[in-house]
C-alpha cells in the first residue's frame, strides 16, 4: 500500500522538478534529485513497519494502529497535488502539519505493538519535519 501511495504521488508530481526549480527556496533546500531516492527508502520502511504491526495477535489494537497508519498515508498522498499541482503552499503546509500529528499518533500506537515498527518510522518523521520547515519557508518566500 505504501508504494501505491508513492505511485499515485508520482503521477500527481509529474512536473515537480520544474515547479520546485522555479520556486524561491531557502539556501538549505535540498536539490530536486534527492527527493526520489529518499522517498523510495522511506516508503519501504513505512511498509515494513505496517507489516510488523499487522503480524501482532491483538487484532483490535492492530486495527486502530493501522487506521492511523492509513490516515497518515492519505495525508501524505494529499500533500503532493496540493503543493505541486495546485501550488497551494499554505494548504500543503496545513496538510503536512496534520501529517506530522497523524504520524506521531501512528508511531505511538505502533510502539505498543512493535517497538521496531515505531523505530522504522523515525527517519520518516524526521524527513517530514524537515519537509514541514521547507514547505513553510517556500510558502513565505513565494507569497
Amino acid at each position: 500500500m505504501s508504494y501505491g501511495v508513492a505511485a499515485l504521488g508520482a503521477l500527481a508530481s509529474a512536473d515537480a522538478g520544474d515547479v520546485y526549480g522555479a520556486l524561491d527556496r531557502p539556501a538549505w533546500a535540498p536539490p530536486a534529485w534527492l527527493f526520489g531516492p529518499v522517498w523510495t527508502v522511506l516508503y519501504a520502511t513505512i511498509g515494513v513497519a505496517a507489516w510488523l504491526v499487522w503480524r501482532h495477535s491483538d487484532r483490535q489494537r492492530v486495527r486502530r494502529a493501522l487506521t492511523w497508519w492509513s490516515v497518515q498515508l492519505v495525508l501524505n498522498l494529499a500533500w503532493t497535488p496540493l503543493f505541486f499541482a495546485a501550488r497551494q503552499y499554505g494548504l500543503a503546509l496545513l496538510d503536512i502539519v496534520l501529517l506530522l500529528a497523524a504520524l506521531g499518533t501512528t508511531m505511538f500506537r505502533f510502539r505498543r505493538l512493535s517497538p521496531a515498527a515505531a523505530l522504522l518510522l523515525v527517519p520518516y518523521l524526521l524527513w517530514v519535519a524537515f519537509a514541514t520547515a521547507l514547505n513553510a519557508s517556500i510558502w513565505q518566500l513565494n507569497t
